[in-house]
């Protein structure tokens, strides 16, 4: 107990220090970038004098680290800062866009889950035919090898050339009519399912493969077991692990990939958010955006980790790592 203590501690303490420099790198790498605020909003035509001014009204004059501690002490207040365009509270705007998001990566969750699971224990299950084995990895290696926006590229070509029942665009705010923001979603969360449900049936259904050559899957079988018990009782539970570690990836795979996806389907989310602060450098914005995002992602990380030692009790923590 006191072993899982230290090292459910280490892993916050870990989780901190990840944020921590996730908040240094972006916001050192958004300055770093060539063309500033200044160059963005009074063109090329401005002279130094104007760039100075503008730069000296929203502190951009200072030094970096002087900004830096100025922005987190605001951060640990609650205040996520001002956008330099809008002039509107970020927090405000995110309030707005991250249900979106939100909603776009669950439903792609959802469909991940209820497809890529059962697809890898079937082929898992299934794989000393080789025909079935054959198609699985087939099935999958095309999955993970489309990238998203030539796949989103294609639906949308597909499904505006053709009258197929799918509007593509059309959006409307979650709130507003959730039925008509479910449909717009339904084009944008598949082409993000296609990836995950091609990742998450192959790793399970590895998962599963390796499990079945243990020796107590033997011993099941020769004590008369069903399948579907063996399955269910000792299957499921011995290749968890494997399969809650791929939903961090996955998780992360959304995050990252909801920037693209938002942007070809014109989705007001915080990923198109993202792509417009980075276009207006509007360092707040990108700030807070990738510090959510980067917060959403280390929670779950540390939540799937913390799953892993309840799943399966072979985990031994000792001195704060797996034994």
């Amino acid at each position: 107990m006191r072993s899982t203590l230290r090292w459910s501690a280490g892993r916050v303490l870990s989780a901190l220090l990840t944020l921590f420099g996730v908040s240094v790198i972006i916001f050192v790498a958004v300055r770093l970038m060539p063309g500033g605020f200044e160059d963005i909003i009074l063109g090329p035509l401005a002279t130094d004098a104007e760039r100075a001014a503008l730069a000296e009204a929203y502190g951009l004059d200072q030094p970096v680290f002087v900004q830096y501690f100025a922005w987190i002490g605001r951060l640990l207040q609650g205040d996520l800062g001002i956008s330099l365009v809008t002039q509107n509270p970020v927090a405000a705007e995110l309030v707005q866009r991250i249900p979106v998001t939100a909603l776009l990566t669950a439903m792609a969750i959802t469909a991940t889950l209820l497809i890529g699971l059962p697809l890898g224990i079937w082929a898992g299950v299934r794989s000393v035919r080789r025909s079935g084995g054959a198609v699985a990895r087939v099935v999958s290696s095309l999955g993970v090898s489309v990238p998203e926006f030539v796949l989103g590229s294609i639906v949308i070509y597909v499904f505006s050339r053709f009258a197929l029942g799918l509007q593509v665009g059309g959006f409307s705010r979650v709130g507003e009519s959730f039925g008509a923001t479910f449909q717009a979603l339904i084009l944008p969360a598949f082409v993000l399912t296609v990836f995950c449900v091609a990742a998450t049936a192959r790793t399970t259904r590895d998962a599963v493969m390796n499990v079945l050559v243990e020796p107590h899957i033997g011993a099941a079988v020769g004590r008369g077991e069903t399948p579907w018990h063996i399955v269910r009782h000792h299957v499921l539970r011995n290749s968890g692990v494997p399969v809650l570690t791929l939903l961090g990836t996955i998780t992360a795979y959304l995050l990252g990939g909801a920037v693209i996806v938002e942007t070809l389907f014109n989705i007001p989310g915080l990923g198109s958010f993202m792509v417009t602060g980075l276009d207006r450098r509007d360092f707040a914005v990108v700030q807070a955006a990738v510090l959510f995002t980067a917060t959403v992602f280390v929670l779950v990380s540390l939540v799937l980790d913390l799953l892993t030692t309840v799943i399966d009790p072979r985990v031994q923590l000792k001195g704060g790592r797996p034994a």
